[in-house]
């Protein structure tokens, strides 16, 4: 259930209620009486643990995605292969004169 916060118009006061979402608002001050309690917006106080949320899983950009390290891979530029012994790669052609 959520916690909602209320405050008062006339004197001020402030207090929190938890309350299911379907409940009416509350109206009556309990510290003066008056009906002058307005539901405040605050910020979220609850943090998504665990797996599968944008926090945990998406948040860093250190890790990469296996579509990104596929396309590093095709960027390398490929090692120049050693020639095979005796297949004649790299001796001096004789030249007829």
């Amino acid at each position: 259930m959520p916690i909602y916060e209320y405050a008062c118009a006339s004197c001020g006061h402030s207090l929190e209620a938890l309350q299911k979402m379907s409940d009416a608002k509350l109206t009556d001050c309990p510290e003066c009486g008056k009906p002058d309690l307005k539901k405040l917006i605050s910020a979220v106080g609850f943090r998504l643990k665990g797996s599968g949320w944008y926090e945990t899983d998406f948040k860093n950009s250190k890790k990469e995605s296996p579509s990104t390290k596929q396309d590093k891979q095709d960027k390398k530029p490929d090692k120049p292969s050693k020639p095979a012994e005796g297949s004649g790669a790299g001796t001096k052609a004789a030249s007829t004169d």
